[in-house]
């Protein structure tokens, strides 16, 4: 499965940059189905391959806003040799609806 497509490009494109907002739009998110993680991705550069979102590792005082590399995302390989997954079924929210801690 690929982590991201036509139509996700073309959204992150849309919105832009959310730096002026304190309740982003969550656009994607991307999973370890067989460990910790969780990646909230709120915006995207096509040029560098990275997303800006919030990332939540273990669900404590370490979650924080910051960037994530695609090609990283892609490359992991956790237990059984399984990677990082799009939740397919995870549709645009802003993320105080998602993780209300994590409103800027």
């Amino acid at each position: 499965m690929k982590l991201l497509t036509k139509e996700l490009l073309v959204r992150f494109a849309k919105l832009g940059r959310q730096e002026d907002s304190s309740d982003p739009i969550v656009v994607a998110k991307f999973f370890n189905p067989t460990g910790a993680g969780t990646w909230y991705a709120t915006e995207y550069d096509p040029a560098s391959r990275e997303f800006f979102g919030f990332v939540s590792i273990f669900g404590d005082w370490n979650d924080e806003w910051g960037s994530f590399s695609l090609d990283e995302l892609e490359s992991y390989r956790g237990n059984f040799g399984v990677g990082i997954e799009r939740d397919l079924y995870f549709d645009e929210k802003r993320i105080s609806e998602v993780v209300p801690k994590a409103k800027l």
